[in-house]
Formats: structure tokens, sequence, C-alpha cells
């Protein structure tokens, strides 16, 4: 660590290769907590590359604690947060109307950092039983057609590096590096990111990854489809720009999507969405996002096909039937 400190701090960057393994000798408790703490300092002097990201997922995915759900060529729908907009749970329950619509949801998460209320939060509360067994995952993706995966369950390699991150308090790449080390390397991820940095880095690291995968940021700075503005949309096959006209919806304004003061708030908010009493905002840009994330799962149909289908999970019943599968 002590050359890796002296190369960085004469102004070099790192490649993939040597990221990685500098990350992995920190995720076995190679080093200590100050060498480490200087280490992320350098990240924060100075713009983090893709490569260096790169290097940083590949380690974080390797330490992590593996569940083999390949065969159910499932789908995350998560996002980076840190875009301070306190909106409620859109990414989780877009996860539900899409395994209502059909098709397996293999969501990794954790509890909120910025938001008032993260997917772990709001899960748990509604009455969701964490676990790394895969046999409660199988049976979770068999009776619902959804499993989450608890981030802390999952990334052993975080008991070395959790309590540097806590000391510093201040935000540090690994505030964006959780949805790219889903432990079940689902087959395809719609990632929400919070600014046109991320948004870089993330399309160059995803090109190198075996991964069907959609990169969003709506143009005002939402991780996830806002309906407050047009969006990015990044894929292996380019970017393009989506409005709120092209999912056939109006223009939300941004007040309409908070989230509440509480994980409490949140969870109502929740529930009335998939009981059909949110509001028409609330029930648009939840429709937007598992519209976004079905098209990537059927590329053949269009944006106007997949809004249907999941409109069709939701107002029928079988997003609810699928949270109520995986929580009672």
């Amino acid at each position: 660590m002590k050359d890796t400190l002296q190369y960085l701090f004469d102004g070099n960057q790192l490649s993939r290769e040597h990221a990685r393994r500098s990350l992995l000798e920190v995720g076995k408790g190679q080093h200590s907590e100050s060498e480490f703490a200087s280490f992320l300092t350098v990240f924060k002097m100075r713009p983090i590359t893709s490569e260096e990201l790169a290097g940083f997922r590949d380690a974080m995915f390797e330490l992590s604690t593996k569940v083999d759900l390949a065969d159910h060529e499932a789908i995350d729908v998560v996002g980076t947060g840190g875009d301070g907009k306190n909106t409620f749970n859109i990414s989780t329950l877009a996860c539900f109307v899409i395994a209502g619509a059909g098709v397996k949801v293999t969501k990794h998460g954790n509890y909120a950092v910025s938001s008032k209320s993260g997917s772990s939060n709001v899960l748990e509360l509604l009455g969701y039983q964490f676990s790394n067994d895969i046999e409660k995952l199988q049976a979770d993706l068999e009776k619902g057609g959804f499993c989450f995966l608890h981030a802390p369950l999952f990334h052993p390699a975080m008991k070395h590096i959790a309590p540097v991150r806590r000391a510093l308090k201040v935000p540090t790449f690994f505030n964006i590096l959780g949805p790219m080390i889903n432990p079940s390397a689902p087959k395809y991820q719609l990632i929400g990111v919070n600014n046109a940095e991320n948004f870089n880095h993330y399309q160059h690291v995803y090109e190198t990854l075996d991964i069907n995968f959609a990169i969003v940021n709506s143009r005002d700075g939402y991780d996830e489809v806002s309906l407050t503005d047009d969006v990015r949309v990044g894929l292996k096959s380019g970017e393009k720009i989506i409005t709120p006209a092209g999912f056939n919806m109006q223009k939300v304004a941004p007040e309409k999507l908070f989230g509440g003061h509480s994980v409490e708030d949140a969870a109502k908010i929740f529930m009335a969405v998939l009981e059909g009493n949110g509001t028409n905002e609330q029930k648009n840009v939840v429709l937007a996002n598992a519209a976004l994330g079905l098209q990537l799962v059927f590329p053949t149909k269009s944006l106007e096909e997949c809004v249907a289908m999941a409109r069709e999970s939701l107002e029928s019943g079988k997003a609810l039937n699928s949270l109520n599968s995986v929580t009672k």
C-alpha cells in the first residue's frame, strides 16, 4: 500500500488491475485503517477514472458472497442514490410491478444513505425477512417472482471498509459502487445514477460486463425515470433521450414524488401505490421505470407495449400479490 499511495501521490492513475488488487487487499484486512483512509482521500482530491472504478467494482464483486440464481434470468432495478431528492421508493415499487408482469427480480439494496427510506428500510418494515440462504431466495422467487439481497449479508469485506467510511464522514467512491456488485450477477440491470459524470462512468464500466443494461439519469438529477424532465438512457447499443411524452405521460412536478419524513411515511406510499390508491403521479413514475425494465428484457416490444404490461401488472393486483407472497 505504501508504494501504491506514493504512486497516487505522484499524480498517477491506477490501471483496472492495480485498482482491483489494491481494494482486494483492503477487503481482506491486509492494510491499516490509516492507510485505507489515505487511499480513499486520493479520490476525494481528484476525480476517479472509469478504469479505477471498474477495478474497484471487480474487487468488491470478487469478495462478495455469491448466490447462483442464473437460471431465473432475472433483472435488478437499482439506483446509486445520492441525488438528494428524497423520493418515495420508486425503484423498489417498479421491481414488484416487473415481478407481477412475470419477470423474476433479484434486487440488491441497502438502508438509506441520503434519503429517508432505502429499499432495505421499507422492505424490512413491510415484513420481508433478509437472508443470504439460497433456498430462501429461491423460494421467494418461486412464490412472488422477487427476492431481495440485503447488501450487508453479502459483502463481508465491508467489516474492514465500513469503519473508515464512518470515520471519514464524507462520500467516497463506495457511494456509487453498490449497484455494480449485485452478488447474484443478474442477466439484466436497470441502473439509475445521480449525475452526468457517474452516467459516463457506468456506461464505460458496463460496456465491459456481460450484463444487458440500461443506465438512466433524469436531466434534472434524479437517479431514475422521474418524469420531471427528460431522461438520458445508456444501452449497449448507444444512448437515447426519452421525454415524459415518450412514455405517453404528463410531466410531473418534483414535489409530487416526495417520499415523506420517515420510513413509515414511505411504507404508506408504497402500499397505496400497490393497492391502487396512489396519486396519478406516483403511479405513472413507477410504471415508467417498470416499463423501461421490461423493455430491457423484451427488446422487441415497444415502450408503449411495456407501459401496458406494467399497467396490467399494477392494476390487476399482480404486483401487490408479488409483495404479499414474499412478506406474509
